[in-house]
Parts: structure tokens; C-alpha cells; sequence
């Protein structure tokens, strides 16, 4: 078949899991893309050996047009592909052009199988397509050289975008841990919800009576992926038992664009929140007056009365990942401050004391604000820790796992109480596909079972080059340093390193010896 013009040509980004069928699909993808004169980037198989693995990929992403997804129940729940899908829609929404686009391909994982919270808030607006096997290529290949000739897209209309809502709790999963966690759990799921989770008292306990409480404020701090976002989903199901009306708000899937500006932050904050509780947009207009009033006014109205006059009972709000916004000085500063504001009316106002906040987030807040007006001096703090040995003992043993003392110092001694790490390995061990010593001498490497989450933390910090030379500067010695104080907090809040007074440390040693090695610093 004739190749085409340059002009005519499109760039596609295959995304896949390095394992048939997946692969073989990929290559069969590529062949056929640059057989009508297309380019194809398959990473394993377009990288060269010694070349910089995070800038090639980074380059690739920039310049596609496309990016085809191929989706399998693993790649799914791979951190990386997470990272990928959050930077080409990253791309997309700040580019006129809106590109790339994404076409996700289910590989032999049907479209009813539940996608993580981050990747079906990514993918709600596209039409997915489902490979069950051979007989599907043909037909799926003819609609992607249709779509890349005509330069068109899978987007639904806006009619058919769903609420990005609670999934299930693990469907389809088989108990595999995900690296990203639901904001709220569906009714009646939370036993199903709590097979391996592991509970904190009385910090629980706590956050239940608190809730209870008008003006309550409660502060979940603590790095990724320790839990703050279980905790929160636990503290809505409680609020629920209790019959108040409940909903939560990620600020993960926020489009960047959103950030910079006030008015459009909120009057969207409106609307989601609406949208959670079933309200009609419809009703946002009408109290939402620019000529005479300020974002906030027309925020702090439209909760007051419309959404709070209508409630007949207290409402809790989780927002998730709130620290998202930190970078966004002005959004920042005054969505921050209108939290402060509307927590202190809850104490005197019967209107405003139906609202209960919930606030998660995984840095300090670096944002220069007066401290009458920072919500982050003000309710109940809560910081997660590690777990302790008892507790990883007590998780290994719902693995069904035979351990003692000495397994579980071996693991901590890699991972520390690590949460999610601590997950990964007992689900692999107990799955008999890795033994502990095996898990062990892999870990701090990239083909071992952390190598997707360690792969995506080298990849961000080569995003940021003073982060990745304070990495650089850490890894280097086993002794506490002294970093720029918001180096320290965003590092904090990837979980790379545990803050000690005004210094910081790796946080644990499968950090310090993966960083060594791939920084060179041995």
C-alpha cells in the first residue's frame, strides 16, 4: 500500500503490557500503522540500549497524535500507564489542536471489568473498544486507520458521559492491590471493602466522633499512597450510616486549565458537587451573577442557598488530593481561604453547620497565607504513619501467609510499614509467584515487583530537575540533609523521603538503593 504524505501521516503512541497477548497485538498495531505510512513508538521495541529511557518516552508523548491503549486487567492496574494516560490528557487539554487523542483498547478484559478511580475519571469521556481475541483485530484495526484518515476521535457526546462514581470494591480484581484507591465505598460493600484493610484505631474512632460534630473539619495528611483516601472513603461510609448526605470531589482529575482561573474553578466546583447530589446545573446560573459579585461570593451563595437551604440533614464533603491545587498560588490561596471561611460560619450558622469538611492532601501546604484565613490551623489533624510490625504480621496472616517476626522485619527492612508496598509483596508472596527472598533481592531493581512504581517516581523527578538533584543529593549519603524547605515538603508528599525536624532522609532503603544505582551514585 502507498505510504503517505508527511502531512497526511499521524504519530501513534502504543501503550501495552510487555507480555502476549498484549505485545503480539502491538506489533501487529505497528506493523500495519507503518505499512500505510504512519509512525508507530512502541517503547520496548523503539528504545535503544544506553538511551534515556523517562526523556524518550516524554519526547514520544509530546509529539503524538495519538495514544493507543491497550488495556489488559494488569496494565490497568500499572502505575505507569496511569502516569501515561494522566500526561496525554494533561497534553490534550491545554493544546488547541487537543492532542493526542486517546483510543483505549480492552485486551481479553471487558468493558464491564471496573477501571481504577484515576483511569475511569481519564477515560469516562472516550469510548473504549474490547479485543476478546484474534477474530478482533481486523475490525479494530479498520476503525483506528478510519479514525487517524479523518483525524477523528472515540469522545462520547456529553449526553453519554457517565459520573466518574465508587466502583465496586475489587470486581474482577481477585483481591490484586491498586495503586490508586477509591474516595468513596458503595453501600453495603464495606466488609468486602475491608478484607485487607487494615484499621488505625483509635485514629477511626476519632475521625467518627469528629464527624458527628457540627463544624467538624478533619485533616487527612500523609504521603501517597499510604491510605488517606481508605480513611476518607470510611469516614463518608460512617457520615452515610448516620443518614447524612454525603459526597467527595478528586482534584486529580481537574483539567489544568481550570486551575488558573477563579471563576472558572469554582463555578465547576459548584457543579460537580451538584452533579454528586443529583441537584440540576440548571439552578448554578441563577445565582451565579459576575457583573456585580466575586467568584467567592457566587460560590459561597449558591452553597448556601441552594444546596445547604434544601438539605435536611448535615452534609459531609471529602476533597481529595487538595494539594493538587498548591501550585496554583491565586485558585489556591482563595479556594483555601473560602474553606476557612465557610468551616467558621458553620459555628454560629445553622445553614452553614449542615457542611462538614473532610480534607486530604500529601504535602504541607507551601501556599503563603495569614493564619486567620488557613483552613490548615484549624479542626482535627490526622497523620498517618507506617504500619507497625504487628499490624503487617496481622495483614500477612489474611494472606493466608505462614510468617513470623523474622519474615516481617526481613520485608519492613526493605519497605518500612509501607502500605501499598507492604500489599504488593504479601499478595505476590501468597499468590506463589514470587518467594519473600526472591522479592527481596529484586525490589530495589526495575525488574523486580516495584519496578512500574519505581520507574514512575525516576520518571516524575526527571520532570523536575531540583527535585531529582535533592533526590540526588539524599541518595548520596546515609545521613540526614538539609533541602530548600519546599523540595523537602513535595518530596514528603511523594513518600520519597520522611522530614526530621528541618532535614530529610530517604525514606526507605528500597529507595536509597534503586536511586543509587540509577543515579550512578555508587
Amino acid at each position: 500500500m502507498a505510504s503517505k504524505a508527511d502531512s497526511d501521516s499521524a504519530k501513534v503512541f502504543i501503550s501495552y503490557r510487555s507480555k502476549d497477548p498484549d505485545q503480539l497485538l502491538a506489533r501487529q498495531f505497528q506493523d500495519a500503522l507503518q505499512a500505510v505510512g504512519h509512525e508507530a513508538f512502541m517503547a520496548a521495541a523503539s528504545i535503544r540500549l544506553g538511551e534515556n529511557w523517562s526523556q524518550r518516552i516524554d519526547q514520544e508523548l509530546e509529539q503524538c497524535d495519538y495514544l493507543l491503549l491497550l488495556l489488559s486487567e494488569k496494565s490497568a492496574a500499572s502505575e505507569m500507564v496511569i502516569e501515561e494516560v494522566r500526561r496525554a490528557r494533561e497534553l490534550r487539554d491545554s493544546r488547541p489542536a487537543k492532542k493526542p487523542t486517546i483510543l483505549p483498547i480492552r485486551v481479553q478484559f471487558p468493558i464491564s471489568a471496573s477501571l481504577n478511580y484515576d483511569l475511569r475519571g481519564y477515560l469516562n469521556p472516550i469510548q473504549q473498544r474490547e479485543w476478546r481475541s484474534p477474530e478482533d483485530t481486523a475490525a479494530i484495526l479498520q476503525e483506528i486507520l478510519s479514525l487517524l484518515e479523518t483525524g477523528g476521535d472515540l469522545q462520547k457526546d456529553e449526553s453519554e458521559q457517565e459520573l466518574v462514581t465508587a466502583s465496586p470494591v475489587f470486581q474482577g480484581s481477585g483481591g490484586r492491590p491498586l495503586p490508586v484507591a477509591e474516595p468513596e465505598v458503595p453501600r453495603g460493600q464495606l466488609s468486602l471493602a475491608s478484607a485487607f484493610y487494615v484499621k488505625r484505631d483509635p485514629l477511626e474512632t476519632t475521625c467518627y466522633e469528629e464527624i458527628e460534630k457540627q463544624a467538624a473539619l478533619i485533616r487527612i495528611k500523609a504521603p501517597r499512597q499510604m491510605g488517606k483516601t481508605s480513611l476518607m472513603a470510611r469516614i463518608l461510609h460512617h457520615a452515610q450510616e448516620q443518614d447524612y448526605r454525603t459526597t467527595s470531589v478528586t482534584f486529580q482529575l481537574t483539567d489544568e486549565t481550570v486551575f488558573q482561573d477563579l471563576n472558572q474553578f469554582l463555578r465547576r466546583f459548584c457543579a460537580l458537587v451538584s452533579r454528586k447530589l443529583k441537584f440540576p446545573l440548571s439552578k448554578l446560573a441563577d445565582f451565579w451573577e459576575d457583573e456585580f459579585f466575586g467568584p467567592k461570593e457566587n460560590c459561597s451563595t449558591y452553597f448556601e442557598e441552594c444546596l445547604l437551604a434544601d438539605l435536611n440533614s448535615p452534609f459531609v464533603l471529602g476533597l481529595d488530593e487538595l494539594d493538587r491545587i498548591f501550585a496554583y498560588e491565586t485558585v489556591a490561596k482563595e479556594f483555601l481561604s473560602l474553606l476557612r471561611t465557610w468551616n467558621e460560619a458553620a459555628k454560629v450558622n445553622d445553614t452553614w453547620g449542615k457542611l462538614r469538611l473532610v480534607v486530604v492532601h500529601s504535602t504541607e501546604s507551601y501556599v503563603v497565607m495569614d493564619t486567620n484565613s488557613s483552613p490548615f490551623n484549624v479542626g482535627l489533624p490526622i497523620n498517618l504513619e507506617d504500619f507497625e510490625p504487628a499490624q503487617v504480621l496481622d495483614l500477612a496472616k489474611r494472606h493466608g501467609l505462614d510468617w513470623g517476626s523474622r519474615e516481617v522485619n526481613r520485608l519492613m527492612e526493605m519497605v518500612g510499614g509501607h502500605p501499598y508496598l507492604v500489599r504488593v509483596a504479601l499478595y505476590q508472596i501468597a499468590k506463589h509467584t514470587k518467594s519473600l527472598e526472591q522479592v527481596l533481592v529484586e525490589a530495589p531493581t526495575e525488574a523486580g515487583i516495584y519496578g512500574d512504581h519505581l520507574r514512575r517516581h525516576l520518571w516524575n523527578l526527571e520532570q523536575h530537575p531540583d527535585l531529582l538533584n535533592a533526590i540526588r543529593q539524599t541518595a548520596a549519603t546515609n545521613s540526614p540533609v538539609r533541602l530548600e524547605s519546599i523540595q523537602g515538603f513535595k518530596l514528603n508528599g511523594m513518600g520519597l523521603v520522611d522530614l526530621q525536624k528541618n532535614d530529610v532522609t530517604l525514606r526507605y532503603d528500597l529507595y536509597r538503593r534503586y536511586f543509587r544505582d540509577r543515579l550512578r551514585l555508587n
